[in-house]
């Protein structure tokens, strides 16, 4: 949805990279290494491509938060948001292999929750069932509703995929953009 934006004709790939983090890895380190991965396992095969490989990692007093999964997990995930403030380190990959392009970005994105009531919470993971999202929310929806501020250079960055600086590694990449 986010790449469809910049007009450029893209494919999606799943790349074959495990998403484990390494034994003292920082979530900053994990999620630069990870966008490396990932792009590199679809450049392998697609070596004149322009590939883009990203991730996010969504960290709260220190910790790596996860997708949930399931509403017990949501619940708690949210519940320990609430009045907190979560930041979503958000890495992208840019490469191409016959070219020898490399660069990567990383965005952050500071979310700062509301004070949440139980009875919110609940009403919102019955609505939205946000169980694959990293933090248990969708901010491109109603997850929006359960914060006081977002704090960002690029707004796409929440969302998964930062196009300020996803859009300037294409250019200088070799793709023709506005």
């Amino acid at each position: 949805m986010l790449l469809d934006r910049l007009g450029i004709p893209f494919e999606c790939l799943s790349p074959a990279v495990d998403e484990s983090a390494l034994a003292g890895e920082s979530p900053l380190a994990l999620v630069t290494r990870l966008a490396a991965e990932k792009a590199h396992s679809v450049s392998k095969t697609n070596r004149r491509a322009v590939v883009i490989g990203s991730d996010q990692v969504a960290v709260c007093n220190g910790r790596i938060i996860g997708k949930p999964g399931n509403y017990e997990t949501a619940l708690a995930q949210l519940s320990s948001f609430s009045g907190q403030v979560v930041e979503f380190l958000t890495a992208v990959s840019v490469q191409c292999l016959d070219t020898g392009f490399s660069e990567r970005h990383i965005d952050t994105t500071r979310v700062g929750f509301r004070e949440l009531q139980s009875a919110e919470i609940e009403r919102y993971l019955v609505a939205e069932e946000p169980f694959d999202c990293a933090g248990a929310f969708k901010a491109e929806s109603l997850g929006i509703a359960l914060f006081d501020y977002i704090r960002s250079d690029d707004p796409t960055a929440l969302i998964g995929l930062p196009l300020i600086g996803t859009a300037g590694m294409l250019r200088r990449a070799g793709l023709q953009l506005p």
